[in-house]
């Protein structure tokens, strides 16, 4: 069962795992742009962009205003300081076991 306080996090890797997807984060992290616009450099049709940006929204990533006829994205900064204080404890964790690691085979290296 998904533990709810890891729900949003889940979320936001789903929607990293797509090539397409981190595209269109990796452009809205130079600034805001149009559906079109972030549909240009990508080989898919208009209405698969739409439904990619629907998943960046719903993970939190992404927010789009319509103005017109015209639907503007922007990224959402810090939405991703989520999955970057799970890495880090991930990291640091790790680098304490291998810390504890080289200190045991420093202590159990034999003499010469």
């Amino acid at each position: 069962m998904l533990n709810q306080a890891q729900q949003p996090l889940d979320m936001m890797f789903q929607a990293l795992s797509d090539p397409g997807r981190r595209n269109m984060v990796e452009r809205l992290s130079r600034g805001p742009a149009s559906v079109s616009e972030l549909a240009q450099p990508l080989d898919m049709t208009l209405s698969a962009v739409v439904q990619h940006l629907a998943v960046l929204e719903a993970s939190g990533l992404v927010r789009s205003e319509k103005v017109g006829r015209v639907r503007t994205c922007t990224i959402q900064p810090d939405r991703l300081q989520l999955a970057e204080q799970w890495i880090h404890a991930r990291r640091t964790s790790w680098e304490k076991r291998l810390d504890r690691l080289g200190d045991f085979l420093a202590e159990t290296e034999p003499k010469t």
